[in-house]
């Protein structure tokens, strides 16, 4: 019998408005199994907005399971995923450094909002602060009133 390495496989849904949780969750069991695969966790990792729209999609759902499988086995994964009309992506990674505690504890992070520094500038510009970029600005435009009088 061949080496079993342990991976990760995180499964892209559309939003679950189209599918049951039980469903997705069932598609990805008969995916992995059907390549002789065997799961150890499998759950609801999150319900996001995606970054950009994937078949017109603008959020999914993803699945997290953690298996044993044969090398050779993840191509034909990657391959029933990108036949399949009901899972949009599919990214599998190892997962040998984790331990089965240490699977059944991820949990999606939170989302940090993204921060807005104040600083313009472009290709071969320098920088500034856009509360510099504005008083300029105001200057500039009280100088061509006062020149124009």
């Amino acid at each position: 019998m061949a080496k079993l390495n342990q991976y990760e496989g995180m499964f892209l849904f559309p939003q679950t408005g189209t599918m049951e949780l039980q469903a997705c969750l069932d598609i990805v069991k008969g995916i992995v199994e059907r390549h002789g695969g065997q799961i150890i966790v499998l759950k609801k990792w999150d319900e996001r907005k995606l970054a950009y729209e994937i078949e017109g999609q603008k959020r999914g759902l993803y699945i997290i399971c953690y298996f044993r499988a044969e090398g050779k086995a993840i191509a034909g994964i990657e391959r029933d995923v990108k036949l399949s009309e009901q899972v949009l992506r599919l990214l599998v990674t190892r997962a040998d450094h984790l331990n089965e505690e240490e699977m059944a504890a991820v949990e999606p992070q939170p989302i940090a909002p993204q921060r807005d520094s104040g600083w313009e500038g472009g290709e071969g510009r320098p920088r500034r602060r856009r509360d510099e970029k504005e008083e300029s600005a105001e200057a500039a435009e009280t100088a061509n009133e006062s020149a124009a009088s």
